[in-house]
């Protein structure tokens, strides 16, 4: 057997390395590309939450809502509406018990809310790195090894590409292979900084996972301690012992004016200690992180809960260079820092990251497929039939979960549970739709189905009284137009590709590549 060479070595390996996970990479990629707005996706799954609009008073409303809630606990814990929420968020710790209570608030009243049960855009963040319901730490080895495979397939990638900008400048439409091999190299190249920054840091936020032998060593395995060490994380504060109780709190409005002019951008997080004793604080948090090396914790503006004098905020460990290099890169994984604008790029970066996975899938079965219409290897039908499940099977089955958010009962025991079936059934159906369909049909009456399925979400919202998309246009809510408005865009995409599919002469399906040296070095 000839040696391969360099180039050619990293063509196998980029070709293999690329296929033996990439159903699952594709599905860890769109929904982790998804979170970058779980928050987002959260809110619009909570029709009931669409009516609250926060004013310059909702923080001062808050605290007085927890006041009357609340007044004996322990802490109060107050979330306030931001950029990517419109509620507050509350909660808080009886004196003698472990597990605390909360609430969601009306941030125009600061009445409780009462919202249907989901998991929202909180489950596709879950399942991107820990694959939902495999137990702890299975799931995430999994995804670790999947990225790992990720990171091989992308360096040697960018070894086999020798004019790497030249072919990201050429696209053939309508030329079968050579179309999805162009497709494929413009999505690649188009984003290729996002998808080794995204693969790397990914990596490692599981270091603790993946190398523990250091920590272990150092610190016989206490990663707490090491965490609050680096800065990542502050140690638990001692609570002075109570003297007097049943002391009013401050009024908190200029304690709150001072918090306001200090931070143009707004408040975050209102904490409050031990609240109605003699020992209370306020502590305000600052809204966003505008910088990317920092990490989540800066310094708040504490103040003494009965006087109002300021009190000096609690020391943070500061962890130096490696702490830095550690908060860069999970910052730029978790977006903590970045500006809607910035959400967005890496949203389009992330689906064009999940098309490059998608686009390599097509190509490798398109390569592998007789140049005339007869009998499929059993390699390429498998390859085939898993392209469709997972490539046009799984936005299927995110619809499916977002359908089941808007037609189960609201008072439905185990609710969010039926919600996250909902999408499993879809997907298994997707999986076993294309063993009973010719390869070209399943993939139109896929992409068809996932069109109508998107494009009617918007439209049913208009049965939502405060929902639908003129109600949240005219009161501003953004954040439910926006996902009104994604959800078109999705459908107009499938839609598309399912109409360019029937327009589609059934030969350039197959048409093989004319030269041998560009189908051995084409990378998949």
């Amino acid at each position: 057997m000839k040696a391969l060479g360099f180039r050619q070595a990293n063509s196998w390996l980029h070709t293999w390395v690329g296929l033996l996970l990439a159903w699952l990479l594709y599905s860890i990629f769109l929904t982790g590309t998804l979170s970058f707005f779980q928050s987002e996706i959260t809110l619009w799954m909570k029709p009931e939450l669409h009516g609250s609009q926060p004013d310059a008073n909702t923080p001062l409303r808050a605290l007085q809502a927890m006041q009357r809630l609340a007044p004996n606990a322990e802490q109060w814990n107050i979330v306030l509406p931001g950029e990517r929420d419109s509620v507050i968020e509350a909660s808080w710790t009886e004196p003698g018990q472990k597990e605390g209570k909360s609430l969601t608030l009306d941030a125009a009243t600061g009445e409780p809310l009462q919202a249907r049960e989901t998991r929202g855009g909180q489950f596709l963040y879950r399942f991107h790195f820990e694959l939902f319901n495999i137990p702890y730490p299975f799931g995430r080895w999994i995804v670790c090894i999947a990225t790992m495979f990720m990171f091989v397939a992308i360096v040697s990638g960018v070894i086999v590409h020798k004019k790497i900008f030249k072919e990201f400048f050429t696209f053939r439409p309508g030329k079968g292979q050579r179309s999805w091999l162009d497709a494929h190299n413009a999505t690649s190249v188009l984003a290729l900084p996002f998808h080794l920054m995204i693969t790397y840091s990914g990596l490692l936020l599981f270091m603790y996972m993946l190398m523990p032998w250091g920590v272990e060593s150092v610190y016989q395995g206490d990663v707490r301690q090491h965490i609050q060490e680096l800065g990542l994380r502050s140690a638990p504060e001692a609570k002075p012992p109570v003297t007097a109780t049943g002391v009013p709190l401050v009024d908190p409005a200029p304690l709150l004016q001072q918090a306001e002019q200090r931070w143009p951008r707004g408040i975050a997080r209102i904490t409050v200690s031990q609240p109605g004793t003699d020992k209370a604080w306020i502590e305000f948090h600052e809204l966003g992180n505008a910088q990317l090396s920092e990490s989540r914790h800066r310094e708040p503006l504490r103040f003494d809960g009965v006087t109002g004098q300021p009190l000096p905020s609690p020391p943070r460990p500061d962890g130096g260079t490696s702490a830095a290099i550690y908060n860069l890169l999970t910052n730029l994984h978790l977006l903590r820092f970045a500006s809607v604008e910035l959400r967005w790029c890496f949203f389009l970066s992330g689906l064009l990251g999940a098309a490059m996975i998608a686009t390599g899938l097509i190509l490798w079965v398109s390569k592998r497929l007789p140049a005339q219409q007869g009998h499929t290897p059993f390699g390429s039908r498998l390859v085939q039939v898993l392209n469709v499940g997972a490539i046009a099977g799984l936005p299927i089955a995110i619809a499916a979960y977002f359908w089941a958010n808007r037609l189960l009962p609201v008072a439905m025991a185990q609710r969010a549970d039926w919600e996250i079936r909902s999408l499993f059934t879809a997907w298994a159906l997707c999986l076993l739709h294309p063993l009973l369909r010719n390869h070209r049909r399943a993939w139109i009456e896929q992409l068809t189905l996932a069109a109508l399925l998107y494009a009617g979400l918007p439209l049913f919202s208009f049965a939502l009284p405060g929902s639908h998309l003129f109600a949240t246009l005219a009161h501003g809510q953004w954040l439910v137009a926006g996902m009104d408005l994604t959800l078109w865009a999705f459908a107009a995409l499938f839609g598309f590709t399912a109409w360019k599919l029937v327009k589609q002469p059934l030969a350039t399906q197959t048409r093989p590549l004319r030269k041998v040296r560009e189908a051995k070095e084409a990378p998949v």
